[in-house]
């Protein structure tokens, strides 16, 4: 697991607002930074921004959500307990993909179907996105259609031109022609459970999410599968954080990560579910569980099970690094 140190946090999060090669938003496109909801009510979205990741335990992650609600709004679309997120990744038969992401190319893409949502009911017209990922130097950009679920398999599957509107048709020809010129193919679905903070008043474009029981599958694609087989691709008591800022990330942020020492790394869910399916070797940006030990319950005297034993019969600590060089 890479990690990057708190300077490198703030120096990464306040860099300008579009690097060279980013494309500008056209008119009628979302705002940058705009929320993701639960179930998608437009046509076609677009939208640039800066993501930093933190990987923290569940426990942690509980009293950030709760300092953060003092200057932030709970997202319109986010319930208590937060709302499922469920994507079906497209890659090659070589994981194209995937390796961009490792080699870590200054311009890279993801073509995906995301759900929002729980996956119970979900049949041919349930609304799903379709959407293209992509990095930018350091900025991450999405742009995405809303269509039926049936409409969506036939686009990335069945590689059909669907009916779409006139502005978005240089997407769809885009999408289809990713599927059909790189042999695109059903490779992992991914799923967590998701909890969104908005920003307020100054801070309209930040957005602060916070991802829990992340698993997925490497088979059985079809959101629609009765009895999935997924199982967790990071530990369970893990909560992937992510700050999502348009163009700086605000300084009382920076600040509480500091305060918190929280430490900002390079961790992909894709990636991650890849390695963990084991269709490719585990790379530096693979969470192990000895990174992450779950916390450790103290036994009737108030001492840690550990604590009572000789020292040679204690289990051997992992301690992650906090700082590591990243790509």
């Amino acid at each position: 697991m890479v990690f990057l140190s708190k300077a490198a946090t703030r120096t990464e999060a306040e860099r300008g607002a579009r690097p060279p090669g980013a494309t500008a938003l056209t008119a009628g496109t979302a705002a940058p930074g705009a929320a993701e909801p639960s179930h998608a009510t437009g046509r076609l979205h677009a939208f640039n921004r800066f993501e930093l990741k933190y990987l923290v335990p569940v426990e942690q992650a509980a009293e950030i959500r709760e300092e953060l609600s003092e200057r932030m709004d709970t997202d319109a679309h986010s319930p208590v307990g937060g709302y499922g997120v469920w994507s079906l990744y497209y890659d090659t038969p070589q994981l194209r993909f995937y390796w961009e992401k490792i080699e870590g190319l200054k311009f890279r893409r993801k073509l995906r179907i995301r759900h929002y949502g729980d996956l119970v009911g979900v049949n041919d017209s349930s609304p799903v996105c379709v959407e293209i990922k992509q990095r930018v130097n350091r900025v991450t950009q999405k742009r995405r259609i809303t269509l039926p679920y049936g409409e969506a398999r036939r686009l990335c599957d069945g590689r059909e031109l669907v009916d779409h509107a006139p502005g978005e048709s240089a997407f769809v020809q885009e999408v289809l022609d990713l599927v059909v010129r790189l042999d695109l193919r059903p490779t992992a679905i991914t799923g967590y459970q998701r909890e969104a903070l908005v920003g307020r008043d100054a801070d309209t474009g930040l957005r602060v999410t916070f991802d829990r029981r992340v698993r997925g599958r490497d088979r059985d694609f079809h959101f629609g599968t009765t009895t999935p087989k997924n199982r967790f691709t990071l530990p369970p008591h893990m909560t992937v954080m992510e700050i999502k800022v348009n163009e700086r990330t605000p300084h009382w942020v920076t600040d509480l990560a500091a305060r918190r020492d929280l430490h900002l790394v390079r961790i992909s869910k894709y990636v991650q579910s890849i390695e963990a399916f084991g269709l490719a070797p585990r790379s530096v940006f693979h969470v192990h569980e000895a990174d992450c030990p779950p916390p450790v319950e103290p036994v009737a005297d108030g001492t840690t099970p550990t604590e009572n034993q000789p020292l040679a019969q204690r289990p051997a600590r992992h301690d992650a690094p906090s700082k590591a060089g990243a790509q």
